[in-house]
C-alpha cells in the first residue's frame, strides 16, 4: 500500500503530466511571432458604389477588416448631411475599425504662395477633424504640382516640414505620398529625399505597388527605404500594360496581375511592427459588383498574396 507521501507524489506527477501539454500549448501560442502585415481597405475600392461614409465602414467591417483608409470628402459629405463627428467616432468604435489613414488633396507643396497657404490651412482643418475620430495619419501627395516638372525638392522638403509641424500640434502625421503619374515625387527615391531633408523625426512616406511601376521606381533597392520610413503601403496589382499608358483605373486586386508583390513585400516588411497593407483600386468593373463581395475578395486576395512572405 502507498503511504500518503507516495500517493501525493504520484498524484502530483499525474497532474503535471496532464497540465504540461496545456501549458506548453499556451507558451507556444504566446511565443508565436506577430504577423508582419495588417490588412486594411482603402475606401477607393468601394468608392464607385457611392455608399456613403457609414455604409463604407459597415461594408469593410462585414468583410472582416479592422482597418480602413477613409476619404476626407466622404467624411465631410456625411457631416454636411447632418452627421456629427461624435457619431462617426462612435460608429468606428462600435464596428471595431481603426481609421489608419485619410486620403486628401490639399495643395501644400505648390510654388504659388497664396495657393500653398490655402492648402496648409485646409490641411490643418482636416487634421483637426481626423484627430477627433482617432485617425492619426493623412496622405500628403504632390497635389497641384503634378503637371509641370522641375519642383525644387529642397523646397519641397521645407514645405513638408511645415505640415509635419502641424502634425505635432494635431497628432495626425502627414504621410508623403508618391504619385507615379506626377511630374514631381513620382519615384521612391524622390519622396525619400524629401522626407530625409525635412529633418523631422515624424517624416513618413507612402508608397503604392501601382505607382512604383507607373513612375519607374526600381524594386530591388526598396531595401534601402528603411523600415521606420513606412507604416502603410497601398497594395494592388496591374495587368500587362505599358507604364506610359496604364492608368489608375487599370489596377486590380493583388495577385490578379503581374506586379512583383511578394518581392516588394519581402523587401519592405517589418520585424517589429506590422506593415499596414491597404488595398487601393479604382476598378470600374468592381464598382459594378456587389460591394460586400468586392471587399471580401480584397481581403481574400491580400491574405493569399502574403503567404510565404
Amino acid at each position: 500500500m502507498l503511504n500518503r507521501r507516495q500517493a501525493l507524489k504520484i498524484t502530483g506527477a499525474s497532474a503535471a503530466a496532464y497540465v504540461m501539454p496545456f501549458q506548453n500549448n499556451i507558451a507556444t501560442e504566446s511565443n508565436q511571432p506577430p504577423s508582419n502585415f495588417r490588412f486594411c481597405l482603402n475606401i477607393s475600392t468601394l468608392r464607385g458604389h457611392k455608399l456613403g461614409f457609414m455604409k463604407e465602414l459597415e461594408t469593410a467591417s462585414k468583410a472582416g477588416f479592422r482597418s480602413a483608409e477613409i476619404w476626407i470628402d466622404s467624411l465631410q459629405q456625411y457631416l454636411n448631411s447632418g452627421g456629427t463627428v461624435k457619431e462617426a467616432k462612435n460608429r468606428l468604435d462600435s464596428l471595431g475599425i481603426t481609421a489608419e489613414n485619410a486620403i486628401g488633396f490639399a495643395k501644400w507643396i505648390v510654388d504659388d504662395d497664396a495657393v500653398r497657404k490655402q492648402g496648409i490651412e485646409q490641411l490643418k482643418k482636416e487634421m483637426d477633424l481626423l484627430a477627433q475620430i482617432g485617425c492619426k495619419r493623412i496622405a500628403a501627395p504632390p497635389a497641384g504640382a503634378t503637371d509641370t516638372p522641375g519642383l525644387d525638392l529642397k523646397k519641397a522638403a521645407e514645405r513638408y516640414r511645415v505640415i509635419l509641424e502641424l502634425g505635432d500640434q494635431t497628432g495626425v502625421v502627414p504621410q508623403l505620398e508618391m504619385w507615379g503619374f506626377s511630374k514631381n515625387l513620382r519615384r521612391a527615391s524622390e519622396v525619400m529625399y524629401v522626407a530625409m531633408e525635412s529633418g523631422h523625426p515624424s517624416a513618413r512616406i507612402l508608397l503604392d505597388i501601382y505607382h512604383l511601376y507607373k513612375g519607374g521606381s526600381p524594386v530591388d533597392t526598396l531595401l534601402l527605404v528603411g523600415k521606420p520610413a513606412m507604416e502603410l503601403i497601398h497594395i494592388n496589382d496591374y495587368p500587362s500594360i505599358n507604364r506610359e499608358t496604364i492608368t489608375d483605373a487599370d489596377r486590380v486586386h493583388p495577385g490578379d496581375g503581374i506586379a512583383p508583390i511578394k518581392q516588394i513585400l519581402k523587401n519592405i516588411k517589418k520585424s517589429d511592427t506590422p506593415l499596414i497593407l491597404s488595398e487601393e483600386v479604382f476598378n470600374k468593373s468592381y464598382y459594378a459588383q456587389d460591394p460586400l463581395d468586392v471587399a471580401k475578395t480584397a481581403m481574400m486576395k491580400m491574405k493569399k498574396v502574403v503567404e510565404g512572405v
